[in-house]
């Protein structure tokens, strides 16, 4: 069982967090909350980086679920074929699209449930959108989120929904807002997969990772 850092140094750790980057933003590109789902989808085993670069076109186009369709399946796929998996995502962005369309007048839900039964829209999509568009508390577990729950001791867990939970549980209330977003950047930035940079590391001292990366020879 992995180990749980106390409430104290919990709020510590996120203290730091708030100190080093007070209002931490997501990096997908996006123009309101459908332009979000979308980039969110689209952005299932791949980089942001990769999104924006499709979608800064595409969106000047289609930033609405009608644009969506009238632009179709074939011409999205145009706009999208350097990401992953794009064909599967074309037909999910369109069937979503439809969705909203029909049964939605073309807005985007505030609910998870709403948003979890769009095609494509699995849980972490619903949280990101819920807490970036709408500002819900809501925590969306990545590959990076994981990593860094675990190993560093803030929220530890077997799978995706377990570390979720744990956020919610540990995580002091006035964090909960922006807690996904530090951590993912800490992971993205900091705390790699492979080589953590711990001696960059803000919450060094205080993470329960036991194989930290050493500073280099002759560092000061």
């Amino acid at each position: 069982m992995a180990r749980q850092l106390d409430y104290h140094t919990i709020r510590e750790i996120f203290t730091r967090f708030r100190a080093a980057e007070p209002e931490p933003k997501g990096e997908l590109e996006h123009l309101n909350a459908f332009t979000l789902v979308v980039a969110v989808a689209l952005s299932a085993q791949a980089t942001d980086a990769g999104v924006n670069r499709a979608t800064r076109e595409l969106f000047k186009v289609a930033d609405t679920p009608q644009k969506m369709l009238d632009l179709g399946e074939e011409g999205l796929t145009e706009y999208i074929k350097t990401i992953g998996l794009y064909r599967n995502k074309a037909k999910n962005v369109i069937k979503l699209s439809r969705i909203l369309v029909e049964q939605y007048g073309g807005e985007v839900p505030s609910s998870r449930a709403a948003l979890e039964s769009l095609p494509g829209v699995g849980r972490k999509t619903a949280n990101v959108v819920l807490n970036m568009w709408w500002s819900h508390p809501a925590q969306a577990v990545d590959t990076h989120i994981y990593r860094v729950g675990n190993r560093t001791g803030i929220a530890p867990g077997k799978n995706v929904e377990i570390v979720e939970r744990a956020i919610e549980d540990h995580v002091p209330a006035e964090f909960q807002r922006h807690a996904h977003h530090w951590l993912i950047l800490h992971g993205r930035y900091i705390c790699l997969a492979r080589k953590p940079r711990c001696p960059d590391c803000l919450i060094a001292d205080l993470c329960l990772y036991e194989d930290k990366t050493p500073a280099p020879k002759g560092a000061a």
